[in-house]
């Protein structure tokens, strides 16, 4: 497989194609159709490294799409249509452990389905049931965490087994700058660029997708990591699963920008009628909005940084991603007898099924 024939499909929020600093004002747009109506928004075609990529907003221009809102089907369909065969998407989730903190960033291995407002499949005329079982690639994930690695270990910031330096002493002399061949006067050392800040990127994670929009009671929280449950989000289903049966391969970067509220802690208590105790909250409601704003910021700035590094491996050895098991996801998974599939049902969803009505 050459390199043209990866492409690679972004999703993720309003402005992700800037934050890539791809060059957006020479992409070609995609106005795309699809038998399940437009997609959230145009779909954006520019190269990266090379690589074909494909952005497209989930939630639309500004932001307006609810994530029950989200046309789920028609994106997984377009960027089908534009030939995208890999899905990288991002999304902000809470936190249900302790170990996953803001700003840090998690490459979920699992999903658990809450989600009973949004359709879920393409194949609603057949009977088509693809293997789930291991929702997001392992190829993606892989070379997302390999490349997270990485981010742990900035220039400047010191391997977790290394040495500790000897701070230099405060009376100890300078060293002096060396002299030029031509002057013999000495050249100012040229200030070190500043290191870009490591960040956590946690390989393993089981994201609970809820309908929303409204967020978890403390009581649902609490029974979510009861489950098995490390984050909890809003967007991931039922998109990962429509990849999977467009066998597009999937992989998501999770964004963590809060505890959810399994972990908030009273601070006070006041008195209500009847004596009843009820606890406040620990921070009022605006100071802990610009928390999880600035939280969302920084996490998504890193995410941005390890979705570039992941494209731009991706671009030197496609090969790398080429046998994604997803790519195959509907060999075993058409269950209906295929002469009893409507002919305008084929041909409707052709460009997902169609190689395996061939002949």
């Amino acid at each position: 497989m050459d390199q043209d024939q990866v492409k690679i499909g972004i999703i993720g929020g309003t402005g992700v194609g800037q934050a890539l600093g791809l060059g957006i004002q020479d992409a070609h747009r995609h106005e795309v159709q699809t038998p399940f109506g437009p997609p959230s928004d145009a779909i954006l075609e520019t190269r990266f490294s090379g690589m074909p990529v494909f952005i497209l907003a989930r939630h639309g221009p500004g932001h307006r799409l609810g994530p029950s809102q989200v046309p789920y089907r028609a994106n997984i369909f377009a960027l089908k249509q534009l030939g995208v065969t890999h899905i990288i998407a991002s999304g902000a989730v809470g936190s249900l452990r302790e170990e996953f903190g803001p700003r840090d960033l998690v490459i979920p291995d699992q999903m658990i389905d809450k989600t009973h407002r949004r359709p879920s499949t393409f194949y609603e005329n057949a009977a088509v049931h693809v293997d789930f079982s291991e929702p997001f690639c392992p190829r993606l994930r892989g070379i997302l965490l390999e490349e997270g690695q990485k981010f742990r270990e900035s220039p400047g910031d010191a391997a977790p087994d290394a040495a500790p330096v000897e701070p230099a002493k405060a009376d100890a002399p300078a060293t002096p700058a060396e002299p030029t061949e031509k002057t013999g006067a000495a050249t100012p050392a040229e200030p070190a660029k500043p290191a870009e800040p490591p960040f956590a990127v946690h390989g393993r994670g089981c994201y609970v997708c809820m309908e929303g929009p409204a967020f978890s009671t403390r009581a649902e929280s609490l029974m979510h990591r009861l489950w098995g449950g490390d984050l909890i989000g809003m967007t991931a289903m039922p998109e990962a699963k429509l990849a999977r049966e467009a066998e597009i391969a999937y992989a998501l970067v999770a964004l963590v920008t809060d505890y959810d509220c399994w972990r908030q802690k009273p601070a006070a208590v006041t008195k209500l009628p009847g004596n009843t105790p009820e606890p406040a909250l620990e921070m009022d409601a605006d100071a802990l909005l610009k928390e999880i704003l600035a939280n969302l910021r920084a996490a998504t700035d890193h995410s941005m940084r390890l979705i570039s590094r992941a494209i731009e491996r991706i671009a030197a050895d496609p090969s790398q991603v080429s046998d994604s098991p997803a790519r195959q996801a509907l060999r075993l998974a058409i269950w209906s007898e295929k002469s009893a599939i409507a002919p305008e049902e084929r041909q409707r969803l052709a460009p997902l099924w169609g190689r395996w009505f061939a002949g």
